[in-house]
This record gives structure tokens, sequence and C-alpha cells, in this order.
């Protein structure tokens, strides 16, 4: 039974349980009359929630309105409906508004809704004083008090026939703000006013204006007055005296300040009068401007002044302006149409002015220091009056030039650059650097003592002399240097006898030449291996050298290289050639002897074994056959013999004058600077297969030294210690 019962009670909290289903179908936000209410209109935040339930059942629904993310209204009702109800709508309620309602356990929000409540309220303005002097501050203070910051707040200052003076102040967290304005001369009745704005959804909105405030501004002085004796016909050299005077309501800090053209010449404090005096000159004429201050408050007061000329400046006059040292010059001052005056005529100087002599004219024997600028000075009733400045300009004859090169010595090499440099120990600068290059132009600077010129590219066949020229403003003109020779270094061959290819343990003679260059010259010959290596060195008055290796070895072979240099101090290298070492001809022939006589005797063997067999066949007769084939072969093994003697001679020939020549067949690209002889001479080949012996042709090469015997001697140097130095 309670079982059925459990059943039961199960059965009915299920029933019960599907009867309250419900779900929300949206939350809905809305403004009554609209989304846009004026300022002081009433104003209603509808919320309204769209639930679908199972059956018909009573749900408690939370309201909740959000404004700008701040809780602002909050109800619970049995309805689907709430209203937040507002009277007076302000600015202050513009924002996003946002509903959220919550039943049985469930929430649901609204989208977000910007309200607008257009207008502000009228700001009110109040003034600190209602009556100020001239100088002082009015300080005003603008409210909105039913707005809600940030706020930007506009103060105005209004006179009669002008533009408004305006000021803003933005206040973040206040919804006041204050300002001050000074009360300027001239200013008598004030009005002031203010309006505020604000920002809405990158919109701006100005309030209403607020009531005008009255100000009333006193005079704490009146404007100065400016007087000058004598008031008019001024002429330079009278005495000029100015006053100015005021009058003020209190004494206290008052100042008169007489200034020109922004310099101030005289002022006095605590005082009503200013008075100022000065001997007059053409300078003193011009505006003139007196100045009442006190606190904040000024006035001012203009007045011009002309001042007549006495006589005019002096004028100073030179015999010449550019003249030769040890002449004579002649300064004369004078004024046009005014003789009565006292001159003196005086030298400009950095650190003041040379008196030279107190008279009208000046007369003098001049040296390069006179040069610089004159000037005359003329005085009349205390009235001191100075001329133009004359520059006189004396000069010293130029010195003969030198012309020299920048690293000291006259050779370059070629394509390099060659810096030269002309100089002038004596002479009043500026002076004129002219250089040539035989007779043609090649440059001309202006500069004090010396020029330098750029050859950029020296060419082998550039011979020409340089020279330069040096003139200043002296009348002894132009002065020319010594004419400069360049040597000029040409490039570097190397060659060697024979070329190429070179029998083991024979003599090679290597010949190191240059195309040009002043001597001494220094030769290097270097074999390049992992490094290079120095196999010769020599210094000769000669622009080659040959250096004779005795015995070339197979150690000895790969590629050499020469290097050139003189006082130029600049290493001229040579195309390098490279140097094989193969076997010699009897090296060749004790191969063969090895390789060729077993081989021949083993067929002269078989041969004997043969005919011997064919003897014994035949008899009598074959066996005179056989004699005579081998007296043949005997005859042709003693021919070869004679030839392959004949082979094995010496390939190279030396005559008196230790000049070489080479069995090569080939001719070395670097011999082009050797004078050579080609002689053609036919000599017997070995034929490796044992062929008839045949015929060819060798081109033995002969170098023709012109030099005598005592200096190719010289010329054979041999490097200390080398494994070939003699």
């Amino acid at each position: 039974m309670y079982l059925a019962l459990l059943v039961i009670f199960l059965q009915c909290s299920e029933l019960y349980a599907h009867e309250r289903v419900f779900t929300f179908n949206a939350v809905e936000i809305k403004v009554q009359p609209s989304a846009k209410v004026k300022n002081g209109a009433p104003m209603s935040i509808v919320c309204h929630a769209d639930i679908s339930k199972s059956t018909d059942f009573q749900l408690k629904h939370n309201f909740t309105v959000f404004k700008d993310g701040k809780r602002v209204f909050m109800t619970v009702s049995n309805k689907g409906d709430a209203q937040y109800e507002i009277p007076i709508a302000r600015s202050s309620d513009t924002g996003e508004y946002e509903c959220t309602v919550e039943a049985g356990g469930k929430t649901k929000s609204s989208n977000s809704l910007h309200v607008w409540v257009t207008g502000m309220t009228k700001p009110t303005l109040t003034a600190e004083k209602n009556e100020v002097l001239e100088g002082e501050v009015v300080k005003l203070r603008c409210e909105l008090p039913e707005e809600v910051p940030p706020l930007y707040f506009f103060f105005r200052k209004i006179k009669m026939n002008s533009t408004p003076q305006e000021k803003h102040v933005f206040e973040p967290y206040r919804n006041f703000s204050v300002a001050e304005f000074s009360v300027e001369e001239g200013d008598n009745i004030l009005q002031f006013d203010c309006f505020g704005r604000r920002n809405v959804k990158l919109e701006f909105e100005n309030s209403e204006h607020s009531n005008k405030t009255l100000v009333t501004v006193r005079e704490p002085f009146i404007k100065p007055t400016l007087n000058v004796k004598p008031s008019s016909n001024i002429t330079e050299g009278d005495r000029i005296q100015f006053e100015c005077s005021t009058m003020v309501a209190r004494m206290r800090d008052i100042e008169i300040i007489l200034q020109k053209n922004k310099t101030i010449l005289n002022s006095v404090r605590d005082e009503k009068l200013l008075r100022y005096s000065a001997v007059a000159t053409l300078e003193d004429s011009g505006e003139y401007l007196c100045k009442v201050e006190q606190g904040r408050a000024s006035k001012t007061t203009k007045l011009n002044v002309v001042v007549a000329e006495l006589f005019p400046k002096p004028i100073l006059s030179a015999s010449m302006s550019k003249l030769d040292e040890n002449k004579e010059l002649t300064l004369s001052c004078s004024i046009s149409g005014f003789r009565k005056a006292n001159f003196s005529i005086l030298r400009k100087n950095s650190n003041g002015d040379v008196w030279l002599r107190n008279s009208r004219n000046l007369t003098m024997r001049v040296n390069v220091n006179d040069t610089g600028s004159y000037i005359c000075k003329a005085e009349v009733k205390g009235i001191v009056k100075e001329s133009k400045p004359v520059r006189i300009n004396v000069y010293a004859p130029v010195s003969k030039p030198t012309l020299s090169v920048v690293s000291g010595l006259p050779e370059v090499v070629v394509g390099k650059p060659l810096w030269l440099i002309c100089r002038s120990v004596m002479g009043t600068p500026p002076i004129t650097f002219t250089f040539y290059k035989g007779n043609e132009v090649k440059k001309i600077v202006v500069n004090d003592t010396y020029a330098t010129f750029l050859d950029e590219n020296i060419r082998q066949n550039d011979k020409r002399g340089y020279k330069c020229d040096a003139r200043n403003n002296h009348s002894s003109g132009m002065k020319t240097s010594n004419i400069l020779n360049i040597t000029v270094i040409g490039n570097t061959n190397l060659g060697s006898i024979p070329y190429g290819e070179v029998e083991d343990g024979s003599e090679t003679v290597f010949l190191c030449s240059v195309k040009e260059g002043s001597w001494p010259i220094h030769f290097k010959i270097f074999r390049k291996t992992d490094r290079d290596v120095l196999v010769f060195e020599t210094s000769e008055y000669a622009d080659r050298v040959m250096w004779r290796k005795e015995a070339m070895y197979r150690q000895d072979m790969g590629t050499y290289y020469c290097m050139a240099s003189n006082r130029a101090n600049v290493d001229v290298k040579s195309r390098p050639i490279t140097i094989s070492v193969i076997l010699a001809s009897w090296q060749k022939g004790v191969i063969a002897a090895f390789v060729l006589i077993p081989i021949a005797g083993a067929v002269a063997l078989t041969l004997w074994w043969f005919l011997c067999k064919k003897k014994k066949a035949k008899g009598p007769s074959m066996e005179m056959s056989g004699s005579a084939l081998t007296t043949n072969l005997t005859s042709e093994k003693l021919t070869r013999q004679h030839n392959d003697d004949y082979y094995s001679g010496s390939g190279y020939i030396e005559d008196g004058e230790n000049h070489m020549k080479s069995s090569d067949d080939s001719k070395g690209p670097d011999l082009e600077s050797a004078e050579v002889e080609y002689t053609e001479v036919e000599v017997s080949t070995l034929d490796p297969h044992r062929a008839p012996v045949q015929k060819g042709t060798e081109t033995v090469y002969s170098e023709i030294r012109k030099a005598n015997n005592d200096s190719m001697e010289n010329r054979h140097s041999r490097i200390p210690g080398h494994p070939d130095a003699t």
C-alpha cells in the first residue's frame, strides 16, 4: 500500500512540474513618448518580458533597469511589464538604458536603448566684484546645477563696438567652472555671460546663454602727456628735453617709462613726472613712447620727433685700393658742401680703432701689414660722424713656385694616380696657381700659399713634363716653376729558356724585364707553392735581369712570376709562367734499354730456334740463308746504336757571350721584351716502338743580349743560402 502511494505521489509531482514549464521569448525595452525627449518633459522607460508557459500559472518577475551600466530602477511584479517613470527629464538622463528580467531562476536581458534628452538647463553666472579698476582682474563663476559632467564652459567678455573676448574651460568632474578676465586700458562698462556644452554620441549640444553680468571700471590714473623742447626745428647739436606726466588716484606702485624703438631711455617710480635730455643727433629722429604702469593697468602716449642734419657724413677716399708694397698711399677725408670740421683718420681694428692722424689728409709708404679698413671722423658742435670704411690691400710679390710630388719621388707606376703640390713661399694671398702637363693647362686653383693637382691615370707614354705658375695682384706678374719630369714604371714580364718543358737536370734561364722605369730597379723572382718562395733577388741599373738556374729537378717544377720596383716603392708583378720538368734523353734510353733489350733477346732466341729447326729440315742451303739474315740484323743494330748516341747529346748551345739556345719547340709569351734569334736544326728522334729512324725539326731559341760581358756577369746574382746559389 505504501508503495502504491509513493508511485501516485511521484506521478502527481511530475504532472505538477510539467504544468509549471516556461521560457523567455524576448525582453524588450522602449521609451515613451520617444527616444528623444525634450528637457523638462516627462519620460517613461518600459520593460516588457515575452514569456511562453505550459499552463496558466503565476510568475514573479524581478525587473531591473540600468543606465550606462548603473542600476537606476528595480521592481517586482506578477505582470510581464514594468515602467520606470521620470516626471521631469533632464540632460543628465541621457544615456544607454537596458532592462533585465529574472523569473523562476531564469534571467534574460534586453538590448540597449539610447535615450537623448535634448536641451540643457540655463547656466547661472556670478561675478566676484561689480566694480573694478583698470589693470585689475574680474573673477567669474558659471554653473550648470542640473547637468552631469564632463562639461565645457564658455565665458565671454563683451565691450561696446568690439568682438567679444572668449575663454573656454573643460570640466571633467564638476558641473561649474571659474574664469578670470583682466581689465585693460579703455575698458569702462563691461558685460559678461557664459554657456555650457556637452558631447552626446559624438555630437555637441549647447545650453542657453546665462544672464548678463554688468561690471563697471574706474581709471587709476589718466593717460600720460608727452612734451619735447624745443617743440620744432630741432637740429643736430641742439639740447633736446622730454617731459612725461600723469594724474593718479593713488601714488603707490606707479611707474613712468620713456622709450624709443623698444629701447628704454629713462624711467621713474612713485612720481608723476619724468624728464630726459640729450644732445640731438640725426639718429635721435623717430617715435618716442611714454608709458605709465600701475599693477596690471598701463596707458601710453606716443610722439614723433624729427632732427634736422647739421652736416652729412664725411667721405674717405684713397689714391688706390690695391697697391704693391713700398708704394705711397694717400687718404683724404671731406664733407660735401661743408669745410669747418675737425677731421681724424683711423684704422679699423677688432680691439678698437687705431688713431693715425688728426688731419684731413694722410700720405704714407705702405707694407703688407698696412692691409685693412680705414675710416675718417668729422666733429662739428660736439657731433661726431664716421665715414664708410675703405678697404686697402697691399701685396708682396709671389716667389718662384716649387713643384714636387706629394710622395717625394718623381716616379709613378702605370695606371696609378700622381699627386703634385705647387707651393709659393712668399706672396700676399690669394694666389692663383695654374698646373700644366706639357703645354696643356690642367687645373687652376686659388688658395693662400699652395695648391695640389691629381693626375688620376698615368699612361705608359706620359713623358711630358709638369710645371705650375703662381700669381697674385702684385704688379710683378706671374712666376713659373721648374719643369718636373716624371719617370713611369711600366709592366713587368717574365720568360724562360727553354719555355714550358725542361728536361730533368738541365739548365734553365729566367729573364725578368720592365718596359720603363728609373734605375736602380729591384728584381725578385718567386715560385708559387703553398706559399710564395723567393728564389732570386737583385738590384740592377738596367731594365732587365737574367737568372741562370744550372739544374732543374722535379721538385722545381711549378708556377713562377717576377716583381720589379724602384724608388716609387710600388711592386709591379708579371704574369705567371708554368715550368714542367720531363725525363732527360739518357733517362729515356735507359728505360728503353731495360725494356727493349730483353724483348729483342727473346725474339732473337726464338728466331734462332726456328732457323735451327729449318736447317735441320732443309739442309745446307738453309744454313746459308740463316747466316745472311744474322748479318743483316747485326748491321741494323749497329746503325740504331749510332743514331741513339747522336740524339742523347745536349739540346742547349751556349755561345761566347753566355747566351742560351733552347731545343724546345714552343716560345714563351713572356719573352716579348727579349731579343731572340731562331735557328732550325734537324735532329733524329727515337721511336719508342723501334721503328726506322725519323727526321724532325726543332727550333732553338737564342737571346741576343746587348749588354757587355761584365754587366752580364753582375746580373747572375744568387740568393745566399738557395740550393742553386754558387
